[in-house]
C-alpha cells in the first residue's frame, strides 16, 4: 500500500453532515493514527524541503494542526491566520465571500518583520471553494510576504478551489 493509499484509508466519510446531501470527509480518524499523521506531515515537508520557506501561514483552526509540525520540520516561522479579535497585536483584515455570506481573516501587521520578501507556504487541512486560502494569500501579500504555495491534506476537486489561487501552486495529499 502506498502512503497516499494509507492516508486515504484513514479518512472517514460521514453522510449528511453538516446537512443532508453532504458527505463530510472526517480527518479525525487520520489524526488519531500516529503513523498516518506523521506520513501526512512528512509528505508535505518532503514536497517543500528544497524550497526556501521563511514562514508557514496556518488558517484557523485546522491549519494549525498541520502547520505547526510542518513549520518545525521546514525550519520556518509559523504565522497564525485568525478570525477578528483573536490576535493580540495590530492586524490586517481581509473579508471574503462565502456561499451564504461573508467571513474575515486577520494577520499580524508585523508577521514577517525582519524578513524582506518573505516566502510563505500556506498549510491547511482542506481546499474546498478556495475562499479562505485566497484570503490568506491576500493577507500574506498585504503583510509584505509572497505566498509560494498551498499544501493541504485534502482537496475537494469538484469545488474547483484552486481556480481562486491563480499563480499559487497547490500540493494536495488526497483528492476527492
Amino acid at each position: 500500500m502506498t502512503d497516499t493509499e494509507y492516508l486515504d484509508s484513514k479518512i472517514r466519510d460521514i453522510p449528511d453532515f453538516p446537512k443532508p446531501g453532504i458527505i463530510f470527509k472526517d480527518i479525525t480518524t487520520l489524526l488519531s493514527d500516529p503513523k498516518a499523521f506523521k506520513i501526512s506531515i512528512d509528505m508535505i515537508c518532503d514536497h517543500y524541503k528544497a524550497e526556501d520557506i521563511d514562514f508557514v501561514a496556518c488558517p484557523e483552526s485546522r491549519g494549525f494542526i498541520w502547520g505547526a509540525p510542518a513549520a518545525a520540520q521546514l525550519l520556518a516561522g509559523m504565522t497564525l491566520i485568525r478570525k477578528p479579535g483573536k490576535l493580540p497585536a495590530k492586524t490586517i483584515e481581509h473579508s471574503y465571500e462565502l456561499e451564504y455570506g461573508e467571513d474575515t481573516l486577520c494577520i499580524h501587521e508585523d508577521a514577517f518583520a525582519g524578513v524582506d520578501n518573505a516566502r510563505v507556504l500556506i498549510v491547511d487541512d482542506l481546499l474546498a471553494t478556495g475562499g479562505s486560502a485566497a484570503a490568506t494569500a491576500e493577507l500574506i501579500k498585504q503583510a509584505g510576504g509572497t505566498a509560494v504555495g498551498l499544501a493541504v491534506a485534502i482537496e475537494l476537486d469538484f469545488l474547483e478551489g484552486r481556480k481562486k489561487l491563480e499563480g499559487i501552486p497547490v500540493h494536495s495529499l488526497l483528492h476527492y
